[in-house]
């Protein structure tokens, strides 16, 4: 009798352990699987389902689009359509669905109106992005007698003067007193007069006027 209850107990306390172990294991198996999975989610990105994002030229309403400009037109979830494209001379952009489409004179946000109502006869609630990418419209050029000629990003509420620092100044053959400012207006050219001189001393501060696209200024 004492062998068999011996033996018994022996063989529960064996299931016991072997219950726990068990346990033990699936409990590991269940953390180490929660773990994976977790990590998995962490480090997945999360589906794109939001709406593109304009970026600050897109958004920005004093912004013009010009000729030789780069645009980049997104349309949500339509990469077939969405381009990367410049404005050609006579101001348009080309695109696919609705072809050719007037850019110059508007603002990104414009044009983003514009072409999203041309693709709603061919796309269902259109989303429509622009972004200028590169602004080769808003330029000026300085030539003649400075240290180096040549076109330069027009920047907000740029004057004769800090053009003409950004071409690095004369040389010491210019003629400072006949500077030039040629602008084009309505088809037409016409001259504005610099005497750099003066404008220095402040006796002609109105001289010192604020460029426009495509301002040429020619030092003698």
């Amino acid at each position: 009798m004492n062998r068999k209850f011996l033996w018994a107990a022996l063989v529960v306390l064996a299931c016991a352990a072997f219950s726990r172990g068990a346990q033990q294991g699936n409990s590991k198996k269940a953390g180490g699987t929660r773990s994976a999975i977790a990590a998995v989610r962490g480090s997945s990105p999360p589906a794109n389902d939001s709406k593109p994002m304009a970026s600050p030229e897109a958004s920005d309403p004093a912004y013009v689009i010009g000729p030789e400009d780069v645009l980049d037109i997104s349309v949500w979830r339509e990469p077939e359509v969405s381009r990367v494209v410049p404005v050609r001379p006579d101001g348009r952009i080309s695109l696919p669905l609705i072809h050719d489409v007037e850019a110059a004179g508007m603002s990104p946000q414009q044009l983003g109106v514009s072409v999203t109502e041309k693709l709603r006869k061919y796309i269902t609630d259109p989303q429509v992005t622009v972004m200028v990418t590169a602004m080769n419209s808003q330029r000026v050029f300085v030539v003649g007698e400075v240290l180096r000629a040549g076109a330069f990003p027009l920047l907000p509420a740029m004057t004769v003067l800090q053009a003409l620092s950004s071409a690095g100044g004369f040389t010491t053959f210019a003629n400072v007193k006949k500077v030039r400012v040629v602008r084009t207006r309505n088809g037409k050219q016409v001259e504005i007069p610099f005497n750099y001189r003066d404008v220095l001393k402040g006796e002609k501060p109105d001289q010192n006027i604020k460029l426009e696209p495509g301002d040429t200024i020619i030092v003698p």
